[in-house]
């Protein structure tokens, strides 16, 4: 059974598990273009519909710490019903706003639902296969991450121009509904909670702490979480930095922006195929260097004033083209050694990845001087602290 199960882990569970993925790229980015005219509807004031981003941010870092405990207890699937279910009603809610303050309420039990379409299908890929086989797994998975943010924009300025900003968040009312009914005629459960000891608030805590002090885990969460931060810096500040200071065409900005997501996309492909032969801990490490050196000189020669647009373009592309090697690995790494805690390991590594997101992205924002150094340096820190924290937790423990 379960090696004619492994020989389908491509096709069926896992194309649905990146489905699941694909919520929080298509909560936050189908929305963007809707911006200007969700503030003149409902009558915000200036900048009040990011208040919207922020607070499903701090819904998915939340949600996150609170389902991985319970999935390692009760399995993925009881968890995964009650997300989407809340998902599909806090959409409801979000398209039915009145008022800005109610839709950053709507968004809140977004990001509370939402999560678990981030961090379960990370647990079940751990529950089904090898730390080897999972780094591919994540590897197809980052599909979906690179390819959702291209389409997801281009998907919400469809709706808008046909329907009403509303009509964004009755489709992802709508999604969140399809995916219900996927999960229970699509997946399995793959957590057997037999010998599973009753849920206390102390020994969740106790597994957080545990976590959080084993070096290799914490290495291994660190260094694919303060890479993505950097990507998340990358988002915030490159509209300023390409269309501000290098001139580039608003209606051209996304085609920068789907080339880095383009290249995103094609390492995750390269990093399955170099698994097949190469230990995902030996690719990692590797693949850390990447963002670390492309990051200081493109600080470097910004701080020099030297910066024009193709060591920006250029250095953008080699960061986050290097996440499709850092990202699943650091994933499939980190949660290979705590099978039964899957849940509870996934979650932290999700939580702290968001965490640093949300800190990195408003840096970016309060550090603004109407240069491109605020954001070469949030870069910076975020691609240098990345291979530290690998390299010294992680190689000096082994």
């Amino acid at each position: 059974m379960e090696n004619s199960r492994n020989k389908q882990w491509l096709p069926g569970w896992l194309i649905l598990l990146g489905i699941l993925t694909a919520i929080a790229p298509l909560s936050i980015d189908m929305y963007l273009p809707s911006f200007p005219l969700i503030e003149k509807d409902l009558m915000g004031w200036p900048g009040s519909v990011e208040l919207t981003l922020g607070s499903f941010f701090i819904g998915l870092t939340i949600g996150q710490l609170l389902y991985g405990p319970l999935s390692d207890r009760f399995g993925r699937k009881p968890p995964l019903y009650i997300g989407f279910t809340m998902y599909a009603i806090a959409s409801l809610g979000a398209a039915l706003s009145p008022s800005i303050p109610a839709l950053i309420f709507w968004r809140f039990l977004q990001g509370l639902g939402g999560c678990t379409g981030i961090i379960l299908p990370s647990a079940i890929v751990r529950d089904r296969t090898t730390a080897q086989e999972g780094a591919r797994a994540f590897s197809i998975l980052m599909l979906v991450m690179g390819v959702a943010p291209i389409l997801a924009p281009l998907a919400g300025g469809w709706v808008l121009t046909h329907f009403a900003w509303q009509g964004i968040f009755y489709l992802l009312t709508f999604f969140a509904v399809a995916c219900l009914i996927a999960m229970r005629f699509g997946l399995e459960e793959s957590h057997n909670t037999e010998h599973e000891p009753p849920l206390k608030l102390m020994s969740v805590i106790k597994n957080y702490a545990y976590l959080l002090t084993n070096k290799p885990f914490l290495g291994f969460a660190l260094g694919g979480g303060l890479a993505m931060a950097g990507m998340f810096s990358y988002i915030a500040g490159s509209p300023f930095v390409l269309i501000n200071l290098y001139g580039v065409a608003p209606q051209d900005y996304g085609w920068y922006f789907g080339s880095n997501a383009f290249g995103l996309i094609a390492s995750s492909q390269l990093n399955a195929h170099l698994l097949k032969k190469h230990a995902a801990t030996s690719i990692l490490r590797k693949a850390l260097f990447v963002p670390a050196i492309a990051s200081l000189v493109f600080l470097t020669v910004t701080l020099m004033g030297y910066a024009n647009l193709y060591w920006t373009v250029g250095s953008f592309f080699l960061f986050v083209a290097s996440l499709g090697f850092i990202i699943p690995n650091a994933m499939a790494s980190g949660l290979a050694t705590h099978g039964q805690q899957a849940g509870t390991a996934a979650a932290l590594m999700g939580a702290l990845q968001f965490l640093f997101a949300t800190l990195v992205g408003s840096l970016v924002g309060i550090l603004h001087n109407n240069t491109g150094v605020p954001l070469a340096f949030m870069m910076a820190l975020c691609g240098t602290s990345a291979w530290m924290s690998h390299h010294f937790l992680v190689k000096t423990h082994h």
